[in-house]
């Protein structure tokens, strides 16, 4: 059983986890997640030391909460808020006041509370950094699965060595890693851009500069000898990420739908169809 992140975070790998460890190494010493998100991938990782790395600093810092903070203890200062603020799949109002107070104090608690009542339980800010998801009435609440996944995910937390980290990948520390280690990558995918890579919320974009910097970046380290695993998508909605694919043909592409495991890069007439692999630097 896999633990799943209590964050809905765009582009999370929890349905997909079974192919993707399928393809990963038996025995890893240090697991870099370069782009954790959610975190769905590194948190299931066997691994001596695992990294959890995001430019997003606000998903850090929920992550090094849960780690610090007893599970009791966390359920009830999520459920004292809930109290407070009287929150409901339906209290519009109440929704609106702790977003506000939020964007006041940055109390990781109230972010954490607000995904649960958002829309879809996104998490959005503007470019101030201020939350800005809207209330998902007569959908969103704190309830059994989440605080069932919450609590899985602390256990998990305190249970693994985990290290974080709030860098860009390009100012990541690579040096001290080996052939016994892994790197895995899970960036905005160039040709499926959301909300959440747009540039337009205040954090780094995703453009070909960005996908070019991250490939080079892979191929020094697989000069090097240390092992990658790289998540994304050759073809999507009827577009295809060329430099992707030119790039992939010097490593092992694997498909996480098997069905597609043959298909020569002949999809570009089929619209519908989204292509996603993983591709790495070992067999």
């Amino acid at each position: 059983m896999y633990v799943k992140s209590p964050l809905n975070y765009t582009g999370g790998k929890f349905k997909i986890l079974e192919p993707i460890f399928q393809e990963f190494p038996k025995n890893i010493r240090t697991f870099v997640d370069v782009f954790a998100g959610g975190f769905n991938v590194g948190i299931n990782v066997q691994a001596e030391t695992i990294i959890c790395n995001d430019q997003i600093t606000s998903l850090i810092e929920l992550f090094q909460l849960f780690q610090r903070t007893g599970i009791e203890q966390l359920l009830r200062d999520i459920k004292g808020l809930i109290e407070t603020y009287g929150l409901t799949q339906h209290n519009t109002d109440g929704y609106y006041s702790l977003r506000a107070e939020y964007n006041r104090t940055k109390d990781l608690t109230q972010l954490f509370v607000l995904t649960c009542y958002a829309f879809n339980h996104q998490i959005r800010f503007n470019n101030s950094h201020e939350f800005n998801s809207p209330f998902g009435r007569n959908r969103s609440s704190f309830n059994p699965n989440i605080e069932k996944n919450l609590t899985e995910f602390c256990k998990a937390l305190h249970k693994k060595n985990i290290e974080f980290s709030n860098l860009d990948f390009t100012e990541l520390d690579y040096s001290a890693l080996g052939g016994q280690d892994l790197v895995y990558c899970d960036p905005p995918y160039l040709i499926s851009t959301g909300n959440y890579n747009d540039g337009n919320r205040g954090f780094k974009d995703w453009k070909e500069k960005e996908e070019q910097e991250l490939l080079d970046l892979l191929d020094r380290l697989d000069r090097r000898g240390v092992r990658f695993a790289l998540s994304n998508v050759l073809f999507h909605k009827g577009l295809s990420n060329e430099l992707l694919i030119e790039w992939s043909k010097k490593y092992h592409i694997h498909y996480i739908d098997k069905t597609y495991s043959n298909c020569n890069y002949q999809f570009k007439e089929r619209n519908a169809v989204t292509v996603e692999v993983l591709i790495t630097n070992y067999n």
